[in-house]
């Protein structure tokens, strides 16, 4: 009954209520309004601050010069982490990193490496050498369900904002050297977008469940999508089966959810351009 009450399901209809709504008025495919800052961080090579409803996802890159790996010399690499601290939620205790947090970070440094955003290549400076390291830190400011989604979208639009200085070695000294002056920014090869779900009873779909439904849905449903329709990934951390028909709907609705983030993307990214 709780869930029935929770979804907000209109079964009498001659009241004219909607049916399918939730307690915040949104239908069951509909998400949240989202909303996308970019370089809010002056100190970072690149950083984005998102939110999706009430949940709140900040996102700096910060790059640092390294040698490659003997297994991967003509690659650098990208660290990803995050952040779910005590300040976004009373759910979440100080300390070390919890679950959640540990499986968000593996489940971003998944979809960086499955839809190859950035080709690592593009990070190696100097063949054996010399390579570029981004940490990619994400935090949680406000957590209201749903954390991947935002934590994707900030990630995306903060390497699309990161600026890297221009770097030579110096032939004498071996040395690098590099030049503050000078940046360039990163070339993003795909652009993966995420969009979850929740299933109640085995039967009912919602998209970009807040926490209050996630923590009375049966099962939680992540799929990564890019520009090409192309299937990143698919993240579902146990809970009740989900049939390949209802699988498919949530990937028709994701790829949709793509081509809408990475418009606000760009479009935000063209106003900060004409601001400078």
């Amino acid at each position: 009954m709780t869930r029935g009450i929770l979804l907000g399901f209109c079964s009498v209809q001659s009241f004219g209520e909607k049916e399918n709504c939730r307690p915040d008025g949104r239908e069951l495919s509909e998400f949240r309004t989202t909303t996308l800052n970019i370089g809010p961080i002056t100190t970072a090579d690149g950083s984005a601050l998102v939110k999706v409803g009430n949940t709140t996802v900040i996102c700096g890159v910060k790059a640092e010069l390294a040698n490659p790996t003997v297994e991967t010399p003509g690659k650098g690499y990208i660290v990803p982490n995050v952040d779910l601290p005590p300040l976004c939620s009373s759910r979440f205790r100080p300390g070390p990193p919890g679950e959640q947090a540990q499986a968000a970070s593996q489940f971003i440094a998944d979809v960086i490496e499955s839809s190859e955003v950035i080709q690592t290549e593009d990070l190696c400076i100097e063949r054996g050498k010399l390579c570029w390291v981004l940490y990619c830190d994400m935090i949680c400011l406000d957590y209201d369900g749903n954390v991947l989604d935002a934590c994707v979208i900030a990630l995306l639009a903060a390497l699309k904002n990161t600026q890297l200085p221009e770097v030579t070695i110096n032939k004498e000294t071996s040395a690098p050297e590099v030049n503050l002056e000078r940046r360039h920014g990163l070339h993003i090869h795909k652009h993966p977008v995420g969009a979850s779900f929740c299933v109640f009873d085995d039967s009912i779909l919602i998209v970009d469940p807040t926490a209050e439904e996630e923590s009375l849905s049966t099962a939680h449903l992540t799929v990564v999508t890019d520009e090409e329709d192309r299937l990143c990934s698919v993240h579902k951390p146990g809970g009740t089966s989900l049939s390949g028909e209802k699988l498919q709907e949530c990937i028709s609705r994701a790829t949709v959810r793509q081509r809408e983030i990475q418009e606000l993307i760009d479009k935000v990214i063209h106003s900060v351009k004409t601001a400078h």
